[in-house]
């Protein structure tokens, strides 16, 4: 586990008193009390509550009224409950390692609601409230990833099941990563991929316009008989009477309608591809050296609507620009030396995540794809205290992950409306020697 390798984060223990709540009651509203209430990284509240009710924020400010009856939970800080944006926290680990994924493939079907409930609790006290999970780690297309709310309940909550598509380049494949051509091409099949998508969600833009343009036809030539009726039967009786008068068989005029357009063929992976390529959902490409990440760029710089986020990211400081430049979110895992890693970590520095935060890189932190989510505020503050900013440290596992996965009106913030997802600490969330006293998820206190 990575704790043990620096200062562990403490277990989460039995609230002091100030912490403790008058007794929980299902469905029971709560007011949160805090000196300072993170609303957002960088925007707070001093002695502010917060008013949760039917498992959403419902009200934020100071001198609030508490109605009698309100559970309470007090602590010196309270923020947004924490979002891992990489992590396979309770799926099938079959699922999980499968290369034989396509991008129709879906994480949330192979989401076990019965896997592992300890992983999930020791997520739960860690303050992980949600986590984007994702099956194939290491295909090349992985298929469809899911964002979902961290439970102790059989049934999963599912935030967006269709979060993301992933994929990724360059990455071992037991045991090997094959040299520079290889993953050379990799990065081309995914582009190639992409480019089958883009050709399908062209044919059915050119099917739309065709149907438009025949159905338009059709009511115009419809209206135009039904204009000339009277006319078009004087005509028939006519043409009628002379063919008796001549004794010959009288034929009807046929009309000839326009072939209607083809619909073309649904195609669930091609669908898939096409949402990403349109921009519908992110597209996750795990790449880390420098010679597959220039390639990607450059490949995917015609795609105008692609939303393209990396992970792993290991050799990508020297194309901060760019990243900037076309808004592409990284995703780092910055856990320390002597983590059992794949080899494509080998250059990686754990100053990354602060030095691409201030080149104004959107930095998202997670968990590396595995079931340790449990670690995730540790990662956090271990990228702090090798120079990133704690504002921006704490934004990669709250709401810079809400936002690049479409669920930042949910997640990730402390704002009306957003879900009851709340952390208390007696200290700054990101100082590891501060306690997590109390973790309130979808509006229920699950702990203490």
């Amino acid at each position: 586990m990575l704790a043990g390798l620096l200062l562990s984060l403490p277990t989460p223990t039995l609230p002091s008193p100030q912490a403790q709540s008058s007794g929980p009651t299902e469905g029971e509203r709560i007011a949160i009390r805090a000196e300072r209430i993170i609303l957002r990284p960088g925007v707070e509240l001093t002695k502010g509550t917060l008013l949760l009710e039917r498992g959403v924020v419902v009200r934020v400010g100071q001198d609030l009224s508490i109605p009698e009856g309100v559970r309470v939970v007090e602590g010196a800080v309270a923020c947004a409950g924490f979002v891992d944006p990489w992590s396979s926290l309770g799926l099938d680990p079959d699922s999980v390692g499968d290369l034989g994924a396509s991008a129709a493939t879906r994480s949330i079907d192979a989401l076990d609601p019965w896997l592992v409930p300890a992983e999930r609790r020791e997520a739960l006290l860690a303050g992980v409230t949600s986590a984007r999970v994702q099956i194939a780690r290491g295909a090349l297309i992985a298929g469809i990833g899911a964002l979902v709310q961290t439970t102790e309940r059989s049934e999963p909550s599912v935030v967006r099941e269709d979060a993301c598509l992933a994929g990724s380049v360059g990455v071992s494949r037991g045991g090997r990563t094959g040299d520079i051509f290889d993953r050379a091409g990799e990065v081309d099949r995914l582009v190639g991929a992409l480019e089958k998508g883009k050709r399908y969600r062209e044919s059915q833009v050119d099917f739309k316009k065709e149907l438009e343009t025949w159905t338009k036809a059709i009511a115009e030539k419809l209206a135009e008989l039904e204009k000339d009726f009277k006319k078009a039967k004087k005509d028939r009786e006519k043409d009628e009477k002379d063919a008796k008068e001549k004794g010959k068989e009288f034929k009807d005029k046929k009309y000839k309608e326009d072939k209607k357009p083809r619909r073309p063929r649904f195609d669930p992976d091609d669908e898939a591809l096409a949402r990403a390529v349109d921009g519908e959902l992110p597209l996750v490409v795990e790449v880390h050296r420098a010679s597959e990440i220039r390639r990607l760029l450059d490949r995917t710089a015609g795609f105008d609507r692609l939303r393209l986020v990396l992970a792993g990211a290991t050799e990508a400081l020297a194309f901060a620009d760019e990243l900037v430049e076309r808004r592409i979110p990284v995703i780092l895992w910055p856990a320390p030396m002597g983590t059992s890693r794949p080899d494509e970590y080998e250059g990686h520095d754990l100053a990354l995540a602060g030095a691409l935060a201030r080149e104004g890189v959107r930095v998202l932190i997670g968990s590396g794809g595995g079931g340790d989510a449990q670690e995730l505020r540790f990662l956090a503050a271990l990228a702090v205290g090798h120079g990133m900013e704690p504002a921006a440290a704490l934004a990669a596992i709250t709401s810079a992950p809400a936002a690049v996965f479409d669920a930042g009106d949910r997640l990730g913030t402390l704002e009306p409306g957003r879900s009851g997802d709340v952390l208390v600490f007696d200290g700054d969330p990101l100082d590891t020697r501060a306690t997590l006293r109390a973790v309130v998820s979808r509006g229920e206190v699950v702990f203490p």
